[in-house]
Order: C-alpha cells, then structure tokens, then sequence
C-alpha cells in the first residue's frame, strides 16, 4: 500500500510541475509575443505550445464553460487531455532537472 501511495505522489507532482511549467511559458510567451502575425512568428508560436498547451487548452475550455458554449463532456474531456499531457511535459521537466 506505502508503494502505491508513493507512485501517486510521483504522479500527482509530475503533473503539477507540467502544468506549473506550461502556465509559466505560456504566460511568457503571451507577454513577449501577443499576436503571432508572420510566418516565422506562427512557427514559433507552435513549436511554443507544444510546452504551453496544458495550460491554454485547460483555460479555454474553462473559459468556455464559463460562457456556457461548451458541453461538460467537452469539459472533462480536455480536461483528461490537459492533465495527461501536464504529466508528460512534468516527467520530461523532472527527468532534466535531476540530471543537472
């Protein structure tokens, strides 16, 4: 049982620092560049969200339930989506920063 609760606390800080770490560079990002309008702009502004995504597809979609334009499922659903990639970028994040 004492393992199990530690692999989900590895799981659940794992997450936490992906989606801490796509907040972060999605809000700099934001800052330095608020409209991607050339080419190069809007390929950097992919290879950007690759790493921003959780936060701002969590926020859209929060901001959508809002406003009442989208559906629970849609909700929960990016939701899922947000947090599975959040522990994918946490687990990169982590893996580099017990390597230096």
């Amino acid at each position: 049982m004492g393992h199990l609760l530690h692999d989900l606390y590895i799981v659940a800080f794992s997450m936490a620092t992906g989606f801490t770490a796509s907040g972060i560079i999605a809000n700099v990002y934001l800052l330095l560049f608020p409209k991607a309008e050339s080419g190069l702009a809007k390929t950097a502004h992919i290879g950007v969200m690759v790493f921003a995504g959780p936060s701002v597809l969590f926020g859209s979609t929060f901001k959508a339930m809002r406003e009442h334009k989208g559906t629970a499922g849609t909700f929960w659903f990016a939701a899922a989506v947000s947090a599975y990639w959040s522990l994918v970028l946490g687990l990169i994040v982590l893996r580099i920063a017990f390597a230096l």
